[in-house]
């Protein structure tokens, strides 16, 4: 499964706003717009997001 779709999961399993999840995940806003419009992430944000969505699913 992508990291993308992961993060679409999320979002919906959350009801967290798509700007919210990039400013605590990469401090970025424009994440999940932009990937949306096919961003494509590089292997370290990748993997930062894949650890993000680790640490919030043990909560």
């Amino acid at each position: 499964m992508s990291v993308h779709w992961k993060i679409e999961k999320f979002l919906r399993r959350t009801q967290m706003p798509p700007s919210k999840f990039g400013r605590l995940a990469a401090r970025d806003p424009r994440l999940v717009h932009d990937l949306r419009r096919g961003r494509e992430l590089g292997d370290s944000l990748a993997k930062r997001l894949e650890a993000f969505l680790a640490e919030q699913s043990d909560r």
